[in-house]
């Protein structure tokens, strides 16, 4: 008889961390991630103010 299970079978997924089994390097890793987070919207905010780069400041040389 010939079987039908093909390949590789998938790993088991490991289970999920509670909130409570957070050690302190997940809680360093996720206050990082929202201070970087913050500055980046901070950077975003502050860029969407000005035009775009370039305009505005053109030279123009007339012939004589």
């Amino acid at each position: 008889m010939s079987s039908k299970q093909g390949g590789k079978k998938k790993p088991l997924k490991a289970p999920k961390k509670d909130v409570q089994e957070m050690d302190e390097e997940d809680l360093a890793r996720k206050q990082k991630m929202r201070e970087d987070a913050k500055l980046l919207k901070e950077a975003q905010a502050k860029a969407a103010g000005k035009g775009p780069i370039g305009v505005g400041n053109k030279k123009i040389t007339v012939k004589k």
